[in-house]
């Protein structure tokens, strides 16, 4: 759960005082017959956060890397401090003053922060030795300028994603970079280590820096930035001061069409129980968690991140191990340790890293939708193309998932579609409870709504659905129940009607909670 201040938000000069920092103008990209950008715009000024939002595939990563210098636009113009510029690779973007931080940033794991931050740059001694003394005293006062504190003599590995990130933005503003472009920099971040980032992007405006945000959160967005522009399709929609706009525009614009809503429940009637948790264990972790999940019923397991989520339901689902308790899937007991018996118990897990734990990024989409269901498709122990090319249609269809061909790697899928083939994987083997880990991490809007459409219809279909979700929107819209975890225990166990933001954060942060039945 993110939580933020608005204390950043405001402009640190009036815009209509200073020249833009970097405009871009009717941008065009095509990669063969796919026009991934049609008309790209946008305008940074100094001393402003600026907010890049739409759906994937609205042409956001290929702006990004037009401004990186990775991909060269078939049209348009791109100025950079009032001069016309081209880039013709990424040092050109660099030494005109443009750096990119990645949300995956890419460090050397066994170099010191010090030496990321100036490789091949690094201060000199006379006999071409390094000076290490004044590469770290540099760093250093880079580091004390964000208001961070970072050792630069300690070694990369190890660091956490929010630290490397920190130190990319070192990186660059050692390139005394002019504009810095953030790409869904805060995916992995804790709500405390989001609201440091806030801080910084503060001090990097107050310094005169433009920062463009990209991000699909967009609490995110009305939290740190002062304009938003949308895009659609490959095109520019709009760009507003933040004060000037709301949620509901902005998500109108990003998909072109009135959202009745982003989380549309129906009311149902929870049935029998179907999972079953009776003083779960496991030392060090969690203690002594019990819940139920009735058919028909979305149970929410909420708290901060650490608290101890995910980790009881990979001991539900076999992969983590339990020490204690005791855990029936339609009054059976399950065994510990073993997913193969949750799985013929009609168990499902959609993990929450679904490129490195729900696909096969190199197989087809395709093979991926068998991965769950092989033995069902053997046929004299041999697997046959045609049944899985059968089951992945099915269920391609079902979920409407956009793919070129099935054929094609899942690494060719937008986020949000192979969120869907991994839940598609699951769904296939019709199983009675579906366990489902960060449904809508890192996928937009639009898509979002999808999935919790999908969700939403197996509940009415008596599905039993255990949701982790770290977003309190997505919590209190979806769920019938809210079992918070506060250090590996539970802290609160409300209903739908019980559960409100404040209600969930105290007892999330361990300052009080409610048992109901």
């Amino acid at each position: 759960m993110k939580g933020f201040t608005t204390k950043g938000n405001a402009p640190m000069a009036p815009a209509d005082t200073l020249a833009p920092t970097l405009v871009l103008s009717h941008a065009r990209k095509s990669f063969g017959a796919v026009r991934a950008l049609v008309d790209g715009r946008i305008t940074l000024e100094p001393g402003e956060a600026h907010a890049l939002v739409g759906e994937n595939g609205a042409g956001k990563s290929t702006l990004v890397n037009i401004l990186a210098g990775v991909h060269q636009p078939d049209g348009g113009t791109l100025t950079v401090d009032g001069q016309d510029v081209t880039f013709g690779g990424p040092a050109a973007a660099r030494e005109a003053g443009v750096s990119i931080i990645y949300q995956e940033p890419t460090l050397f794991p066994d170099l010191t922060v010090a030496e990321n931050v100036f490789m091949g740059r690094q201060p000199m001694r006379s006999g071409r030795r390094i000076d290490r003394g004044r590469m770290n005293d540099e760093a250093r006062a880079i580091f004390n300028r964000l208001g961070v504190a970072l050792d630069p003599r300690r070694v990369a590995r190890g660091l956490s994603v929010a630290d490397q990130q920190l130190v990319e933005i070192a990186k660059a503003l050692s390139l005394s970079a002019k504009v810095l472009v953030m790409d869904e920099p805060t995916a992995a971040l804790t709500g405390v280590e989001v609201q440091r980032l806030f801080d910084v992007m503060t001090t990097l405006r107050r310094d005169g820096a433009a920062v463009m945000f990209i991000s699909h959160r967009l609490e995110e967005v009305f939290a740190s930035c002062q304009r938003v522009t949308v895009m659609r399709d490959g095109q520019f929609v709009s760009t507003a001061a933040i004060e000037d706009t709301d949620v509901d525009t902005i998500i109108r614009q990003m998909v072109g069409r009135d959202l009745d809503s982003l989380f549309p429940k129906t009311a149902t009637t929870p049935g029998d129980p179907v999972l079953e948790v009776e003083n779960l264990g496991h030392e060090g972790v969690f203690d002594d968690v019990s819940f139920t999940v009735r058919q028909g019923e979305i149970v929410a397991l909420a708290g901060l991140v650490g608290a101890g989520r995910s980790e009881v339901a990979r001991a539900i689902f076999g992969i983590d191990p339990r020490s204690r308790g005791v855990v029936r899937v339609s009054g059976k007991p399950l065994p510990a340790g073993r997913p193969l018996a949750a799985m013929a118990a009609g168990v499902a897990l959609v993990p929450e890293d679904r490129r490195q734990q729900g696909l096969v990024m190199d197989m087809g989409i395709d093979q991926n939708f068998a991965l769950a269901s092989l033995r069902a498709l053997r046929r004299g122990g041999l697997m046959r193309r045609s049944s899985e090319q059968r089951l992945a249609k099915e269920w391609a269809d079902k979920l409407q998932v956009k793919f070129g061909r099935l054929r094609n790697p899942a690494s060719t899928l937008s986020g949000g579609n192979q969120q869907k083939v991994v839940l598609g994987k699951w769904l296939a083997r019709n199983p009675s409870l579906l366990i489902i880990d960060e449904p809508t991490r890192g996928i937009d809007v639009g898509t979002k709504s999808e999935v919790h459409r999908i969700i939403d219809g197996l509940v009415q279909d008596g599905m039993a659905v255990l949701m982790i979700s770290s977003e309190l929107p997505e919590v209190l819209g979806m769920a019938d129940r809210v079992v918070v975890l506060h250090e590996g225990r539970v802290a609160g166990n409300f209903a739908r009607d019980e559960a409100d933001e404040t209600t969930i954060m105290r007892a999330a942060t361990g300052q009080s909670g409610k048992k109901v039945a």
